[in-house]
């Protein structure tokens, strides 16, 4: 089942309501249960678990060829695992987990910690990313580069041509793009909390950095959830010191590195796509943006991501919908949706359009009214014209 969806800039006047789409999701889709969310939790860490227990008999010392192809498995499946708490974390970020406020931030915080993310730092840039998706100015990770893009990276794409600039757009995604968001706002909005043009670093660590608000409360969660992180770097030192360091960084780094590659992946299929618009000031509105999401399948990684990739309409419209309704919700939603060409879905395999996306999604023109990601080699056949 191939892209059912053929995006198009969306008219406010053709917009469903929030309460109209509440309605058409069964009420028992909004219950939140603490006991299903932490048996998830638990399903997760005996997944984990068993995969540390199988690493704990590999070789970390002069490695065969087989021995790296072993570790080489681990680290891929167990940064899969990884990502399914992480997901549960960010459940936990949107008050999705529970009803309990401090059994989320509990949970999350432990959870995000030991996968490396400042939780609550994270907590509010994502609640951003929500409240402005697919502004072009305000949005909150993963806006679309403008036509400065072009002018840094043409000659590069000229250079090694449409194939190798894809790679290279999958490796600074996927490798470098999650450290790039949390220390430098790679991607982040164009503007500050004022309104004014970023023009110094918004790091996801100080409590001084501009991404947050500057109050007390927000600087203590950002000191807070940055003292999350170094107790994870420093319980992983510890570790080494007792079963040795090469131990430790081959059963917790590739999987690290897998975790971050998963969750850009995630984010970056559901808000990008050649046909999905992306608003400026005049055009932008909540709906709009919420609707400008697509929905993909992951086959088993479904199930281990808790559903996050391929009920991301659903998430963005009600993000504190739990993840075990989730596909229910979404069932709902797309029958509603999907005869008033709302819905978004794109069934092609997942790394088949991760090649599209990095192939043909490059920049956008301008940052004002409607505006759709152009490849580079667009840019260079109207220059040749």
């Amino acid at each position: 089942e191939q892209d059912k969806k053929q995006g198009h800039a969306l008219a406010s006047s053709e917009l469903p309501t929030v309460g109209e789409l509440k309605a058409v999701i069964p009420a028992h889709c909004f219950e939140r249960s603490a006991t299903k969310s932490l048996l998830l939790v638990v399903r997760d860490g005996l997944i984990i678990s068993a995969l540390f227990a199988l690493a704990w008999q590999l070789p970390c010392e002069n490695l065969s060829l087989v021995d790296w192809i072993l570790w080489g498995l681990y680290g891929f499946l167990q940064g899969t695992a990884f990502t399914g708490w992480w997901v549960l974390a960010h459940e936990c970020g949107h008050g999705g987990f529970s009803d309990s406020a401090i059994l989320n931030d509990t949970v999350g915080f432990v959870l995000h910690s030991f996968c490396l993310v400042p939780y609550f730092s994270w907590q509010y840039s994502h609640a951003k990313h929500h409240s402005k998706t697919n502004h072009l100015l305000d949005g909150e990770s993963h806006v679309p580069p403008g036509a400065g893009f072009r002018k840094q990276f043409g000659k590069l794409h000229s250079l090694i041509g449409d194939d190798a600039f894809a790679l290279f757009q999958i490796y600074t995604h996927l490798v470098l793009g999650w450290p790039m968001y949390l220390v430098f706002n790679s991607t982040g909005a164009r503007r500050t909390l004022d309104g004014e043009r970023i023009k110094t670093i918004h790091d996801h660590f100080r409590p001084s950095s501009k991404l947050f608000p500057a109050n007390g409360r927000w600087n203590t969660r950002v000191f807070l959830s940055s003292v999350g992180c170094l107790a994870t770097l420093a319980g992983l030192v510890w570790l080494g010191s007792v079963i040795g360091y090469t131990r430790v960084g081959l059963l917790y780094v590739p999987a690290y590195l897998w975790c971050n590659a998963w969750l850009v992946l995630y984010t970056w299929l559901q808000h990008t796509s050649p046909e999905l618009p992306h608003y400026g000031d005049e055009s932008w509105t909540w709906m709009k943006g919420a609707l400008s999401t697509i929905d993909r399948p992951y086959g088993v990684f479904d199930w281990m991501h808790h559903h996050i990739g391929s009920t991301h309409v659903a998430h963005h419209v009600f993000s504190n919908l739990p993840c075990y309704h989730a596909q229910e919700a979404t069932r709902a939603l797309k029958a509603y949706l999907e005869p008033k060409k709302l819905y978004n879905y794109d069934g092609t395999n997942f790394v088949v359009a991760l090649w599209r996306i990095a192939r043909d999604c490059h920049y956008v023109e301008d940052v004002k009214g409607d505006q759709y990601y152009k490849p580079l080699r667009q840019a260079k056949s109207a220059k040749a014209h």
